[in-house]
């Protein structure tokens, strides 16, 4: 059989897959019956329609040696233990440290059988492998791809009732590498299947990266919708894509213009409707439209969104026309027993802890799963999401012509996969910029990226982090086109954790009033405080449960004094795992005798485990006084 290959970039050229088609093709359904049947999987519910989910029963080996490709695996001749879909190879249940060999890596194969429910081209798509995947069928390679927490598609035809054997090869050693590459391990190196995986079949029109916009205006809201049309069939075809938002007994229609495309080619089209007596997406009150999207007799997407307007007015945060300031935590996407592999009930729990705290917001540094941010939009709670590269403080590794390029194009791709979203209010660019950047060319990608998000979804904010130790004296051309300017404030822990309270008080205003002058004119945030608190160290002492308390309670009322912020945002909402050799950083310097936990962050307002240490009632009690944060 003749073999041909292509490339197929996915929504960016980060995300290059190659595909290798013959004559006799491909793919399908769970390893008993139709793709999906009697399986549980934190699917999201919103995207294109007849979506199905491949969970499982997987079977999931381990290969130390790097012998499997020899021995003929990508056939799928090897045994190993039943798992489901998402699942990470090297999650463990940890109470303590964290093995050095797990955070060192591996390679997990994972093999499922696949039967098409009917013959049609179909998309078979990985919202994410950690951290290099290759995908075989049949023993035949038919696509690679790297990097955690971006989506990529093998696009291939399928035929009804045809078993077919899928291998999926996730290689996660190395994370030295991984940092050199661009991929900065800040936490554990987890490795797998670690989001769901999906097949849809495909139309020959398809619709792809929906968009919604609000404006205000008189009490209306007025809905920019677009959303990118393919022709799949071999000939120009003109295609008209019609669509509806709807709430109870309400319903919006919205008329596209035709878009006349070629074949293989896709077009983005728009259009404007107006909303009479809107429901308002907001802390409090998450409203919700159902939108549905098709092109008749072609591809269809539905999900749900909010119609809100997020905006500045200088310095101040803006939803709906009233002041906004956010408070909450940050998350880990990291459970205990299933790694950064979250289930549904991983999931609910981290909305749970997030409510019970008071939080109308978080932060993430990479872009979290389709179904945790369906959660987050109907619960109400706001994210600060990070999209770009991932570095050390002050460090940053995309500064070749290569990394650079992929550092961009994995903004694209994450703002693609999020940006239908209404919790999603803002894209973080860099995580703890020290000074005025690290050098030429981390300045030129966040002066690239900004103006482009600025053009292409004016509907959100553009940020950046600052390292708080490293502040410039004068902000520099890196700060120029972003809208907004996060502060990582370790004063209490890294800076001053062997001073009195007093001292630390009045260190710490200083220091966040000095930010504020330096960043006049600017959103501004503190994206991250707190301290780090387990059993192990006297209560009242650094790294005791009265002292994160106590220190967490005078950040907030530190942040809530100065109305020149817009929000502030405690790390970690709860504990994490990470390299075995962490202890605690320059802390350990600052307090000799403290007791670091290896192999975990514990800052967090939960433990490992679940259960709230101290400081989370301490928060909730800070945040009650700040309501919804509107207004």
């Amino acid at each position: 059989m003749k073999k041909t290959g292509f490339k197929l970039a996915v929504a960016a050229a980060l995300i290059v897959v190659t595909l290798i088609c013959g004559t006799a093709v491909v793919l399908g359904a769970g390893a008993s019956g139709p793709v999906g049947e009697g399986l549980v999987a934190p699917m999201a519910k919103g995207g294109p329609v007849g979506r199905l989910a491949v969970a499982g029963p997987w079977v999931e080996a381990s290969d130390p040696d790097d012998l499997g490709v020899r021995d003929g695996w990508p056939s799928g001749t090897f045994a190993g233990s039943l798992v489901s879909v998402p699942h990470v190879a090297n999650a463990e249940r940890i109470t303590g440290a964290a093995g050095v060999a797990a955070y060192r890596g591996g390679i997990a194969w994972y093999r499922t059988t696949l039967t098409a429910p009917r013959t049609a081209s179909y998309a078979l798509r990985f919202e994410s492998v950690h951290h290099v995947a290759t995908v075989w069928l049949d023993g035949r390679e038919i696509g690679t791809h790297t990097g955690a927490y971006l989506p990529f598609e093998l696009r291939l035809r399928l035929r009804e009732g045809v078993p077919h054997t899928l291998v999926v090869r996730a290689d996660f050693r190395y994370p030295t590498r991984q940092k050199r590459d661009g991929w900065h391990r800040t936490w554990f190196n987890y490795g797998g299947i670690n989001r769901e995986v999906t097949l849809r079949p495909l139309a020959r029109s398809e619709l792809e990266a929906p968009a919604v916009r609000t404006r205000l205006y008189h009490g209306a809201a007025v809905v920019d919708v677009d959303v990118v049309v393919h022709n799949r069939a071999k000939t120009t075809r003109t295609l008209r894509v019609r669509g509806a938002l709807r709430r109870g007994r309400v319903t919006v229609p919205l008329r596209f213009p035709p878009a006349r495309v070629g074949p293989g080619d896709e077009q983005r089209v728009t259009t404007r409707a107006v909303v009479e007596h809107p429901a308002l997406w907001a802390p409090g009150s998450p409203s919700l439209y159902a939108l549905r999207l098709a092109v008749p007799g072609g591809g269809a997407w539905k999900d749900s969104v909010g119609l809100r307007e997020v905006s500045r007015d200088g310095g101040k945060l803006m939803l709906n026309g009233a002041r906004l300031r956010l408070h909450g935590a940050s998350i880990h996407e990291d459970a205990d027993g299933d790694g950064d592999g979250l289930s549904a009930a991983d999931m609910d729990a981290v909305v749970r802890e997030l409510k019970a705290i008071g939080a109308n917001a978080t932060r993430a540094q990479h872009a979290l799963s389709p179904p945790l941010l369906e959660r987050l939009d109907r619960a109400g709670i706001m994210v600060w999401q990070g999209v770009g590269p991932v570095d050390a403080p002050g460090a940053w590794t995309s500064s070749t012509p290569a990394l650079a390029h992929a550092a961009r194009e994995r903004v694209r791709v994450s703002v693609r996969q999020e940006q239908l979203h209404p919790s999603v209010i803002a894209w973080n660019l860099v995580n703890e910029i020290a000074g005025n950047g690290h050098d030429a060319s981390q300045v030129a990608y966040v002066s690239d990226m900004a103006r482009e998000l600025h053009r292409e979804d004016p509907g959100r904010i553009v940020a950046v982090d600052l390292w708080g130790p490293h502040p410039p004296t004068v902000p520099g051309a890196i700060y120029r086109d972003v809208d907004a300017v996060a502060l990582t404030n370790y004063i209490g822990w890294y800076e001053g954790a062997d001073e009195s309270r007093s001292a630390i008080a009045s260190r710490l205003h200083d220091t966040t009033l000095g930010f504020a002058r330096t960043f006049k004119g600017k959103v501004l945030l503190v994206s991250e405080f707190g301290a780090e608190a387990n059993a192990s160290n006297p209560t009242d002492t650094p790294g005791g449960y009265a002292y994160q308390s106590w220190l967490l309670r005078r950040h907030i009322a530190t942040y809530r004094a100065l109305p020149q912020l817009s929000g502030m945002l405690v790390w970690n909402l709860k504990d994490f795992g990470v390299a075995p050799t962490f202890a605690g950083g320059s802390i350990a310097s600052v307090i000799p005798s403290i007791h670091i936990e290896r192999g975990l962050n514990t800052k967090g307002l939960f433990d490992y485990a679940g259960r709230p240490k101290p400081a989370a009632a301490a928060v909730r009690t800070a945040f009650l006084k700040l309501g919804t944060g509107v207004g």
